[in-house]
């Protein structure tokens, strides 16, 4: 924590050492900047919840032209204070790719070929960059999923519509579609993936990493409404009573 405070990556407060909560953040218990971006664009973390209790990370807009997702993190992030759950969101994994549009970093990479697993030398839509953790982003994200070593990982995708059953926890993931009321499905890349970051986390850490597709253009109800009550519901957790 130290070495994180040194490095400017925590918000500091004189009681705990680290501090983000703010009346208009009631949620957030604690915030930091992860990493940057190949342009220098921060890549933030918020901690939301309750310390202490099971810990889970969640992550968004890997990919800079799958946007829509991020609502559900942010509507998590902005609301009212949660319990049951220690919980972290990283809402915009790629900011390069979401300020441009696209897919890629700035670099061209896609964030979710560049992990070290089973990494293999991709071109086009998937290229995978020059090696294994060659991106910033990628490293950043390692680093911050290694620090916390949460029980479960989700990450958030579109637009295939459907919650990977065919995973690490599979009673976890079909208990996670029916909350979300998506699909099952099985995510495997047309074949063999290579280099994402729950493959990665699934074979590297304790906990258990999956993937959830929403559709293309999801109405944005769903992501600010009724998606993050879903999830809460399905991770055991809930928030505060008004007033």
């Amino acid at each position: 924590m130290v070495g994180l405070l040194l490095a400017g990556l925590v918000t500091p407060s004189p009681a705990s050492g680290v501090r983000a909560t703010s009346d208009e953040r009631p949620a957030v218990v604690e915030a930091r900047t992860i990493g940057h971006s190949v342009e220098g664009r921060p890549i933030r973390a918020w901690r939301l919840g309750e310390p202490g209790r099971r810990r889970i990370v969640l992550v968004s807009t890997m990919h800079g032209d799958e946007p829509h997702t991020r609502a559900i993190l942010e509507t998590l992030r902005d609301g009212r204070a949660i319990r049951g759950v220690d919980l972290w969101v990283v809402p915009t994994y790629n900011p390069d790719g979401l300020a441009r549009g696209t897919r890629r970093n700035a670099r061209g990479v896609d964030l979710n070929r560049n992990f070290p697993h089973r990494w293999k030398d991709l071109d086009g839509r998937y290229e995978s960059g020059p090696g294994p953790a060659s991106e910033p982003e990628t490293r950043a994200v390692m680093a911050f999923l290694e620090e916390i070593d949460p029980v479960r990982v989700v990450s958030f995708h579109q637009p295939l519509n459907g919650v990977d059953t065919d995973t690490k926890d599979p009673r976890f993931a079909r208990r996670l579609a029916r909350a979300l009321r998506l699909p099952r499905t099985s995510l495997d890349c047309g074949g063999l993936c290579h280099g994402t970051m729950t493959m990665w986390f699934n074979h590297r850490m304790r906990g258990s990493a999956l993937t959830v597709e929403y559709g293309a253009r999801p109405p944005r109800h769903r992501m600010v409404v009724q998606a993050p009550r879903q999830l809460l519901g399905a991770l055991g957790a809930h928030r505060t009573s008004r007033g």
